[in-house]
C-alpha cells in the first residue's frame, strides 16, 4: 500500500501564489508517476501536472507558464508552486501516484482563489 499526504492549500488571492507538498510512503516503486489533479463540484477530476521518474513534467494547458511541479529529493516527494493564481484555479487538489499500474490518491487540499 501507498499513503500519499498533502499539504500547503489554502486561501489566497488573485495573482497569489502557494505551493503544495505531497509526500509519499509505503510500497514504493523506483519507477513511477507522481502528479496532481483537482476537482470542482460537477465537474471530473482533471490533470493539473505530472512528474514521471525520468524527468519528463506534463501540464494541462491551464497550468503552462504558471505552475511548477517538482520533486524533492528523496523522489518520494512531489511540490506544485502555483504562481499567477486565477479564482477558476479554486480547487480540490489531489496528488496522485502511479506504479505498478496502480493509482494511489491522496485525501486532497482545497485551494481558494478570492479576494
Amino acid at each position: 500500500q501507498v499513503q500519499l499526504v498533502e499539504s500547503g492549500g489554502g486561501l489566497v488571492q488573485p495573482g497569489g501564489s502557494l505551493t503544495l507538498s505531497c509526500a509519499a510512503s509505503g510500497s514504493l516503486f523506483n519507477i513511477n508517476t507522481m502528479g496532481w489533479y483537482r476537482q470542482v463540484p460537477g465537474k471530473e477530476r482533471e490533470l493539473v501536472a505530472r512528474s514521471i521518474s525520468g524527468g519528463k513534467t506534463d501540464y494541462a494547458d491551464s497550468a503552462k507558464g504558471r505552475f511548477t511541479i517538482s520533486r524533492g529529493n528523496t523522489r518520494n516527494t512531489v511540490y506544485l508552486e502555483m504562481n499567477s493564481l486565477k479564482a477558476e484555479d479554486t480547487a480540490v487538489y489531489y496528488c496522485n501516484r502511479r506504479q505498478l499500474g496502480m493509482d494511489y490518491w491522496g485525501k486532497g487540499t482545497l485551494v481558494t482563489v478570492s479576494s
